[in-house]
């Protein structure tokens, strides 16, 4: 860091930003049950960010780059990036903006339950909770990754900031196989930043019970428009809608229309009147100011503009950092409810996408169930083609709660008038 600063001086560069990652992780590879690899990886890399201000056409700039400053590297070297970078930032013509000021802080801990613990033992307890429910013969998980990493941070900035904290994260992929009456494999993934075991192995038993059902269906759902219900992930995913166009990049370069105290929902709400928060998953902003929970949208109305510092500027609102996790309040309806009158349940899907520029979501059907005339059918294959902007005044929420790594609110929704693609 030291050496990165004396470099920085001696070019004469009076702003910057260091952002500082040393990452512990450890790696584990699964055949059924069976541990069949390990890896260990602790890797350290220093990303400097420079700030040219500079004139053109009358107007003031301020163009930045970045290098990356990686252990090993010599003071030529570490001068050499640092010089290519500086020389670039000339090139990038942004309208002048001032950096948010920095805090200087006592590291912070990680407080959660994978904190004071080694990676090993936090490893073994994920991979219990993954398997416990692992005991059927005719349904089982073929295969599985896990993945555990520890991150020190720090940033050091110009503008006074010198904030350090400790971070863990927990994800994995695994591979679900039922072979009978057809032999089909349904792939699942998992993330999170707190232990929670309980809550791993109901959704290994969801996704046991999902691949089971996967490998009855054989029928296509008609082509037609249907009330469509979609869960977990997928909520968060068309809710993305939301955070995405209420960015100030979006709002600035006039993808987004969204401004503060907007009604965003629409006008006509017949359903369930949305309410979002944005929840700051770590303490402090790329420029090292604190980072806090806050409102987005209150019962359909637009609270926040959020961002980063430039677009933040021109745009005269408050820089609040980047966020990508999302609280919701559940709904008053249960899921029993929301699947009582006539719907597509649409649980599994090969890519389930929301485009922030068009309102528009979909992705092909992997597993749903059809509720129709009291039954209810395991269909699979066509596709779902909807609009936010169509459906958004008559969405349902479930009172029943999910909880992920960047998603915390209901566990479906209910939208009315979506387009299936199917057969006939």
């Amino acid at each position: 860091m030291e050496k990165i600063v004396a470099a920085l001086n001696a070019l004469g560069v009076e702003q910057y930003v260091i952002t500082e990652k040393h990452t512990d992780s450890l790696e584990a590879f699964y055949v059924k049950k069976n541990l069949d690899l390990t890896r260990r990886a602790d890797t350290t890399v220093r990303t400097v960010r420079v700030f040219r201000p500079f004139e053109k056409d009358g107007e003031r700039m301020l163009g930045n780059s970045e290098a990356t400053i990686r252990p090993g590297m010599s003071e030529e070297e570490i001068r050499t990036a640092l010089a290519g970078a500086w020389y670039a930032a000339q090139f990038v013509a942004n309208p002048w903006y001032p950096l948010p000021k920095g805090v200087q802080a006592p590291p912070k801990a990680d407080t959660g339950g994978f904190g004071g613990k080694s990676l090993a033992e936090n490893m073994k307890a994920v991979a219990q909770a993954l398997f416990a429910e692992d005991t059927a013969q005719d349904v089982f998980l073929n295969s599985a990754e896990i993945f555990m990493r520890r991150t020190e941070n720090r940033i050091v900035s110009s503008e006074n900031a010198d904030v350090s904290w400790e971070q863990y994260e927990v994800w994995g992929e695994y591979v679900c196989q039922c072979k009978a009456p057809q032999d089909v494999e349904t792939y699942h993934q998992f993330c999170c930043r707190e232990p929670s075991p309980e809550a791993l192995r109901a959704e290994v038993r969801h996704a046991l019970a999902m691949t089971k059902a996967r490998a009855q269906a054989v029928t296509v759902p008609k082509t037609g428009t249907y009330a469509l219900v979609l869960d977990r992930e997928q909520v968060g995913t068309l809710l993305s809608y939301y955070v995405d166009r209420s960015n100030s990049g979006m709002i600035y370069q006039k993808y987004s229309s969204f401004q503060l105290g907007d009604g965003v929902q629409g006008e006509d709400i017949a359903g369930d009147r949305l309410t979002m928060g944005l929840k700051a998953t770590e303490p402090y902003t790329d420029f090292g100011a604190p980072m806090v929970d806050r409102p987005l949208v209150e019962n359909g109305v637009l609270k926040t503009i959020h961002g980063g510092a430039r677009f933040g500027h021109y745009l005269g609102v408050e820089p609040t950092g980047n966020y990508r996790a999302v609280t919701v309040p559940v709904g008053d309806t249960s899921m029993d409810e929301l699947t009582k009158e006539p719907c597509l349940h649409a649980v599994s899907f090969s890519d389930f996408q929301m485009d922030a520029l068009s309102g528009h979501f979909g992705g092909e059907i992997r597993l749903a169930f059809l509720h129709e005339n009291g039954t209810v059918t395991p269909v699979t294959g066509g596709s779902v083609n909807g609009s936010i902007l169509d459906g958004q005044g008559h969405m349902t929420f479930s009172k029943e709660r999910f909880h992920s790594r960047d998603y915390d609110g209901p566990l479906a929704v209910r939208v009315e008038g979506v387009n299936v693609a199917g057969e006939g």
